[in-house]
């Protein structure tokens, strides 16, 4: 059984006949339902076909946020073969809010830097629900220190909603670290591409997102900020997050036409969540492509397309 979001309710309703009709024609006490529940499994997709043919920008935040879409792990996991993780920050510590590491890629090296939320109660507070903190940055730039010495290429997986703003961490330099990170992405001499698989939450995103290529899933965000802190911001008000999230422009169809991201990566009907293989497969086509548009380019040239890119946004605004 799938968790279902509250916009997804006539969904739940139909599936949840279906399945009482399979429990009377199993217990004997129904017969000839094979119709019936055809039937019914038709107007359940054509639902939700339609429910996600029209998304609202707070709808696609749920969905960006539903805890069965798959995370990180889960793309390393089908996208990336002999996958080798390195630990810390060689200063404090090591932050697994960000997994990182090198393995290979449809026959290529490439560097991972991925934001990993967890799946389970258990795995979330040791990943600290994706949100990092300063060593987790110092971490990625360590990696893309090591990925610009042996020229190969940066693959990240963004998925936050921010980083984490706890006072250690603020204590340890979050600013900076977030600054230095984003610094050494876009200055680095070797393709980067990365893809928001969820959440691209604020610096605590961009600080690896600050890359060549920037690809979206259908239904995943990108904000400076999450709709409920703007809301709280601008009027005081978290419960007025749907109308912030409307305001913000923070999903990926909003964000292709304003330049902010380079393409967008088409979910199964009814999100990721529900077909986890599918999307992952996708997603690696499109970071396969991102990449081959960027081989044969020196140092200085990658360097140029992507400071072309990144003020590009702001002359188009």
């Amino acid at each position: 059984m799938h968790s279902y979001l509250e916009f997804e309710k006539p969904v739940a309703d139909i599936e949840g006949k279906v399945q009482e009709l399979r429990a009377l024609a199993a217990s004997g006490e129904a017969v000839d339902v094979d119709d019936e529940i055809a039937r019914l499994e038709t107007k359940a997709s054509q639902t939700l076909a339609d429910l996600y043919s029209k998304l609202t920008p707070w709808q696609k935040t749920l969905v960006a946020r539903h805890p069965d879409r798959p995370h990180a792990a889960q793309y390393i996991a089908g996208l990336i073969e002999d996958f080798t993780p390195l630990a810390g920050d060689r200063a404090y510590a090591d932050d697994q809010a960000i997994i990182a590491g090198f393995g290979r890629f449809r026959g290529q090296s490439v560097a991972i830097l991925a934001q990993e939320k967890g799946s389970d109660t258990e795995s979330r507070l040791r990943h600290n629900f994706g949100m990092a903190k300063p060593e987790g940055y110092r971490k990625a730039v360590r990696i893309m220190d090591l990925a610009e010495r042996f020229e190969i290429p940066v693959l990240s997986l963004v998925d936050t909603a921010g980083a984490y703003p706890g006072l250690g961490a603020e204590e340890r330099g979050q600013a900076e670290a977030i600054a230095r990170s984003t610094d050494k992405a876009l200055g680095l001499g070797v393709p980067n591409v990365a893809l928001v698989i969820g959440e691209g939450g604020s610096g605590g995103a961009i600080a690896i997102a600050a890359t060549s290529k920037v690809l979206m899933l259908e239904h995943a965000i990108y904000s400076v900020i999450s709709p409920e802190g703007a809301a709280s911001i601008l009027w005081r008000d978290s419960a007025r997050a749907q109308e912030a999230a409307t305001s913000m422009k923070i999903t990926a169809q909003d964000l292709l036409k304003l330049g902010v991201i380079d393409g967008i990566v088409e979910e199964p009907v009814g999100g990721a969540h529900r077909a986890r293989e599918t999307v992952i497969d996708r997603a690696g086509a499109a970071i396969e492509a991102a990449l081959a548009s960027l081989v044969g380019l020196g140092a200085g040239e990658i360097r140029r397309q992507r400071r072309e890119k990144f003020l590009a946004i702001g002359r188009s605004l």
